[in-house]
Order: structure tokens, then sequence, then C-alpha cells
């Protein structure tokens, strides 16, 4: 009897155990299934776009974590070893096609309903919004003149009234760099560097020091012209600034912004709806009509002072190229921007 107790001790002890790590288990899985961590670079506009009506649909308690894109993948690389992010949401697709091994392979059922273009064909990262570079237009300052894309700002009238950042150190405007360059003949070009060299002559060394500086200027009539991105000139319009959004009628190129889930995301179920969320039609309907962020999808709508993707001249960036030649690009500009300064 006493050898039998003993078995029996064993057994009731084993089953206790092995109760006691599924309770753990469940307990830790029902303590973390409705919670979602995320790493945005965001704006406040965007961020109360989408995640609010995330939490409401799904009953997932978001945690967000802002700061700058270079700092969050910087923390995601640092973390890898022991995730804390569960999503990226958020930044240009440079910063995501050099990082996929920090991201888990997931591509969204919702893919094959966005622009060709904007889909995830990585396997890695969803573009959610695009953002496209354009002329912004006082429109008291250049009555009488027709801008209909980039060949129409090589004008004397203009020297000393367009406005721009510095390629060299603003994203924006590095893309609108890529984009003249593609949108003038291609990125090796010499006619394409010798219209940079044209219109960087007109700019006449009027580099402001920050993007919102360059849209700023031209909504307050400071400067005629201003080579800036749609978002904030949306914006402007919505605002009811007398200004006119031009679409260069030489091509116009849009770049997303994308969203991944952080490979051995603590949470990833929990990130995969959120990825599905982004780009559903009715979140893709919210950013058209409510906030200035293009949305992807080709179905969405969008507001009145948006104009239809259908209606512009859209044309590529070859990303691999600008991501492997950035240095070589920015190098070229420098060296005309000093080269017309020392005239």
């Amino acid at each position: 009897m006493k050898k039998l107790s003993v078995i029996g001790l064993l057994f009731l002890t084993s089953v206790l155990v092995f109760v006691g790590c599924t309770s753990n288990k469940e307990d830790k899985e029902g303590a973390t299934e409705n919670k979602l961590v995320v790493y945005s670079p965001n704006s406040e506009g965007l961020i109360a776009a989408t995640i609010p009506g995330f939490e409401e649909k799904t009953g997932i308690k978001v945690e967000l974590v802002q700061a700058g894109t270079g700092e969050l993948f910087k923390k995601i690389e640092t973390e890898k070893d022991a995730p804390v992010a569960d999503v990226i949401f958020g930044g240009a697709y440079s910063q995501y096609a050099v990082s996929k091994d920090l991201f888990e392979k997931y591509t969204s059922s919702e893919n094959g309903k966005m622009v060709e273009s904007y889909r995830n064909t990585t396997g890695y990262y969803t573009p959610y919004t695009i953002d496209g570079s354009v002329i912004l237009a006082n429109k008291k300052l250049t009555s009488g003149k027709k801008i209909k894309g980039y060949s129409d700002l090589l004008d004397s009238d203009f020297k000393g009234k367009i406005s721009s950042a510095d390629p060299a150190n603003s994203s924006s405007a590095f893309a609108q760099l890529t984009n003249m360059l593609q949108a003038m003949g291609g990125y090796e070009k010499p006619e394409s560097w010798k219209y940079v060299e044209d219109v960087f002559t007109l700019i006449d060394g009027k580099i402001s020091s920050s993007s919102s500086n360059v849209y700023k200027a031209v909504a307050d009539g400071e400067m005629s012209v201003a080579l800036t991105y749609e978002d904030p000139s949306v914006k402007l319009l919505n605002d009811g600034a007398d200004v006119e959004i031009i679409y260069p009628e030489e091509g116009v190129v849009f770049l997303p912004a994308s969203a991944a889930v952080i490979k051995n995301a603590n949470h990833e179920k929990n990130a995969q709806a959120f990825i599905d969320y982004l780009i559903s039609k009715d979140t893709q309907d919210r950013l058209g009509k409510e906030t200035t962020n293009r949305p992807v999808r080709s179905d969405a709508e969008t507001s009145d002072n948006m104009l239809d993707l259908s209606k512009i001249h859209a044309i590529d960036e070859d990303m691999d190229y600008v991501i492997n030649h950035k240095d070589e690009l920015v190098k070229k500009y420098n060296d005309i921007f000093v080269d017309i300064q020392s005239k």
C-alpha cells in the first residue's frame, strides 16, 4: 500500500504540474491576447484616423510608442532578440527595403485590391498610403502664368521665388529631386541633370531650413511656387488657402508609407489583424476623405481637394536604383549647387 501511495502521489504531482503549466500558459495568453504594441513615426492626425477605430473594431488595446523613423528602426534592431513592438506603422520604403530581416512575412488577403504599383510584393511590408511630389502655386502671385509641369518653372520671372528644401538633408526634397530626374528623362541622363541645374539656378540659393517652411512660404505669399508634396498641400486647400496644386505633366512619383509585422512578435495574430485593418475598405475610405493621406486601395474614396489618381500622370520610381545610388545622387546635386553658388 505504501508503494502504491508513493506512485499515486507522484502521479498526482505530475498531473498538478501539467495543469499548472497549462494554466500559466492560458493565463499568459489570456492576459496578452487583446494587446498590440505599435511603434510609429506618424502624425497625430494619422494616428487618430486609424488606431482608435482598430481598437473599437477588434477589442485589441494598442500600446503606442511614437518617435522618429530612424530612431524606431534602430530600437527594433536593438530589441530583435527580445522584441517589444509587434508592428512598425509608418516610414519610407527605403527604410523597409534594407530592414527585411527585422520583419515577419505577412501578405494580407486584401493585397489584391490595392493599386497594382503599391501592393505588397516583397511579402514583408505593406503600403497603406502614398504621397506624391507636386508643385504648389500661390494663385495671386502666379496669375497669368500657365504652370502645368516642371518645364514651366524655367521662367526668369520665378528667379528667387521658387521655394525648396535641401535634397541633401530633407527626405521630401530628395523625393522631389528623384521625381524631377525620372520625369525629365532618367536618373543618369545629362538632360535631367541640366534641368536640375536650371531650376536650382532660379531658386537662387534660397533653400528653406525645413520642408514645412517650403509650402508655408507659398501660402503666406512670400514665394510664388514651391517644390513640395501632396499631403500638406491638400491640407492648405482644405484650410482655404489661395493656392493651387499642380501635378507635373511630365510625371508624378508617388512613394508609399508602409507597415510591417515585427519578427518574433509577441502578438503576431493581432499584428496581422492591424495590417488587414489599415488596408481595409473602411479605413482606406476614411484616410481618403477625412485626412490628407492618399489611400492605396483602387476602390478607395478621396476628398474633393485630392485629385483622383486616374487623372494624374503617375510614373514609377526605380526604388532599388535610388536606394543603391542615393549617395551618388546627393553628391551630384551638391556639386551642381556649389557650382551655381560660386558663379
